[in-house]
């Protein structure tokens, strides 16, 4: 029996899910399909990781992830990998001081606070709409994208892979803000 695309997909969400990860599927999942943050799993880690923020200034990180400067991806990819080391500033008001504090993205002491998932099948719609193989989430942020190709089928090889990135970057190019890793493979 061939090793097909669909069995390797399988094989690595079950590698992922042996690690702890949460397995979702992308159709069975409630979402957003024209954002790439997974809002759900986002909003509960923010409140989760800081919980001595107010409402306001949760809400205050949550408008900055979604609403980058004008600038090249690349820009606004590095604007968010420095939100996931150091946090996000913000401001809100408190006994009507206004006031600042970090919002953290991510628990990097205690790593059981975070969620990881790892989802198959998520459509995401933007100039296009597009369906990458497997995407990583911690905190509903997507930080992984692979791409795999049926290491059976000998005309493919992780050179297509590469060009289908390549492809997302152009059809949905806000996945790529959040990503800090993409995968190619055929093995």
């Amino acid at each position: 029996m061939p090793y097909t695309e669909a069995s390797y997909e399988n094989a690595i969400i079950q590698l992922f899910e042996e690690m702890g990860y949460t397995h979702a599927y992308g159709p069975d999942t409630t979402r957003d399909y024209k954002s790439p943050l997974y809002m759900d799993e986002l909003t509960e880690a923010l409140y989760r990781l800081n919980p001595t923020l107010p409402d306001d200034a949760v809400a205050y990180a949550l408008y900055k992830l979604q609403n980058f400067e004008n600038g090249e991806l690349v820009q606004k990819n590095a604007v968010f990998m420095d939100y996931l080391q150091n946090g996000i500033e913000v401001r809100y008001t408190e006994k009507g001081e206004e006031r600042s504090a970090i919002c953290y993205l991510v628990d990097y002491i205690n790593t059981d606070n975070n969620s990881f998932i790892v989802a198959n099948q998520w459509t995401f719609i933007e100039n296009d709409e597009k369906r990458p193989d497997i995407l990583l989430f911690i905190n509903g942020l997507p930080v992984v994208l692979m791409e795999l190709k049926s290491p059976s089928r000998e005309e493919t090889d992780a050179s297509e892979a590469y060009t289908q990135i390549r492809n997302y970057m152009h059809s949905i190019p806000s996945m790529f803000i959040y990503n800090a890793i993409c995968v190619m493979s055929d093995l």
